[in-house]
């Protein structure tokens, strides 16, 4: 199967970067857009099945939903809503190169069908769906939503012993595509310069993330942003820069606002977005109108933080080995030494997307290394 995206190579001599962004309006369940192997990771939020918002966009796809929801059987709703997304799945096999990694951030649901009240598990029922398709799972995050909700519990209120707890996490499932890692040559460029700091590692690499507090910034979306499986800005960017290299192409079939391209963008990669919805390209062109502004917000708070840390760090009597070849900050691990953030100098439109070219950021901060 021949590919119509072709994303630009990583260049190790080049003083910038290219990346290439697709938005296909069409079915997920059928990838035609992507050739067999082609992406390195894959970053989305699906609908959750058995959440009321999504029953009527699950009974488009599968009718048996519908039926299932008239007569109050949940279990078979649940899984006839799993069976649609089982498709994506299944694609996702077919398109990740081998190793390639998959995020799929998803909720469970609760929902009370014919007088009866349970809890439908999501996360189990996926992490199942992609065993059964030769994807080993790895371990899994836990990030807590943002709430303003005052009540912590459901059923009985104040008496035992028929309450039950709030649901206030998500999960990020993390999946590789078979039973090996990605290979790369010895020092490869791509890889280590996208290297992260040993204390964002610290933070992103623990299984429960507490300071996930929303988006960094508003961004436009209105209602559409409330009909799409959107999530805060800062989970994709993360997973972005844990899976992925530059040069790499991120993949988010329930494209919904673009987040997950939003983020990709920032990080350097390329990606492609799968959305049935056509009306989500217009926000995702207001969104990117921010951009330039976003990744310098980005990759400044990300130095920022770090010069904090050494700061800290050296109050404490604590001394640094490595200096940072790219910045003018100590880092504590030589895999560090050769890491360069970039930030994004112009998006244009391309016939199905956008072409983003890169700076890379100086060492003084977020001034271009050719205006220093």
């Amino acid at each position: 199967m021949a590919s119509v995206f072709d994303p630009p190579e990583f260049d190790a001599d080049s003083e910038g970067l290219e990346t290439e962004h697709r938005v296909v309006v069409g079915d997920s369940r059928r990838l035609d857009a992507l050739a067999d192997d082609s992406v390195e990771l894959v970053v989305t939020s699906p609908p959750y099945p058995l959440v009321e918002m999504w029953d009527g966009v699950f009974a488009d796809l599968n009718p048996a939903v519908a039926g299932a929801l008239e007569r109050g059987d949940g279990p078979a709703a649940f899984e006839a809503m799993h069976a649609v997304l089982d498709e994506v799945w299944s694609e996702l096999a077919r398109v990740l190169v081998d190793g390639g990694i998959a995020c799929v951030n998803v909720g469970d649901a609760t929902r009370t069908l014919d007088g009866t009240f349970r809890v439908y598990q999501n996360h189990s029922r996926i992490v199942d769906a992609f065993e059964a398709r030769g994807f080993d799972p790895l371990p899994e995050v836990l990030w807590r939503k943002p709430s303003n909700s005052a009540a912590k519990f459901m059923g009985s209120g104040m008496v035992p012993p028929n309450a039950y707890v709030t649901l206030e996490h998500e999960y990020v499932l993390v999946f590789r595509n078979g039973s090996r890692s990605r290979e790369f040559e010895p020092g490869a460029t791509c890889r280590y310069e996208a290297a992260y700091f040993w204390e964002e590692r610290n933070r992103w690499f623990s299984d429960v993330w507490t300071d996930i507090r929303g988006e960094l910034q508003a961004l436009p979306g209105g209602d559409l942003r409330d009909r799409s499986a959107a999530f805060p800005f800062e989970v994709p960017y993360r997973l972005v820069n844990m899976y992925s290299v530059y040069g790499d192409t991120v993949l988010d079939p329930f494209w919904g606002t673009g987040t997950t391209s939003l983020a990709a963008l920032v990080a350097g990669r390329n990606s492609v977005g799968y959305e049935r919805d056509g009306e989500f390209a217009g926000v995702f062109a207001e969104r990117v109108a921010e951009l330039p502004a976003l990744s310098r917000d980005v990759v400044g708070t990300r130095l920022a933080d770090h010069r904090a840390f050494v700061a800290d760090r050296r109050d404490v009597g604590e001394a640094f080995e490595y200096e940072a070849r790219h910045y003018d900050v100590p880092v504590t691990t030589k895999q560090e030494q050769s890491i360069r953030l970039y930030e994004v100098e112009t998006v244009e439109s391309t016939d199905g997307g956008y072409r983003a070219s890169h700076v890379p950021v100086s060492g003084g901060g977020c001034a271009r290394e050719s205006d220093s």
